[in-house]
């Protein structure tokens, strides 16, 4: 016999069982992908004018070297996120639909690698 009430039994639980998580983080990632995109907007527009010694001096500082490593890590993890409510949405054969899933993370994962070592290449080699 069980007492609980349906209230009680699903509190915390959508059909998802996991989509609060998910939600909430795609909403922080946004939120910190606005100071890091205008600081990022700002910094390449400064760049673009600048020789190639001065890109290379700018990211030996760590503040910049860390705020575009972040940068990096929130957008491909908020492009992630969004992605992957897409494709759970829209593809219907849940074969498919696991395997573009994963196809995405590894892309994104590789991606976001590529660009942190790059970061830190220019930083500790510049």
């Amino acid at each position: 016999m069980n007492f609980k009430t349906p209230l009680s039994k699903v509190r915390g639980l959508g059909s998802a069982k996991a989509g609060t998580g998910h939600f909430w983080m795609q909403r922080m990632t946004a939120i910190t992908l606005i100071p890091l995109s205008l600081w990022m907007v700002n910094y390449t527009e400064q760049l673009l004018s600048a020789s190639y010694q001065e890109m290379i001096n700018s990211l030996i500082g760590p503040l910049d070297t860390s705020l575009a490593v972040a940068w990096v890590i929130a957008a491909f993890y908020h492009a992630a996120l969004g992605l992957q409510v897409i494709i759970e949405d829209y593809v219907h054969t849940e074969w498919r639909k696991i395997t573009a899933i994963w196809a995405m993370k590894f892309a994104f994962i590789f991606g976001a690698i590529a660009a942190m070592i790059a970061i830190f290449r220019i930083s500790l080699i510049g």
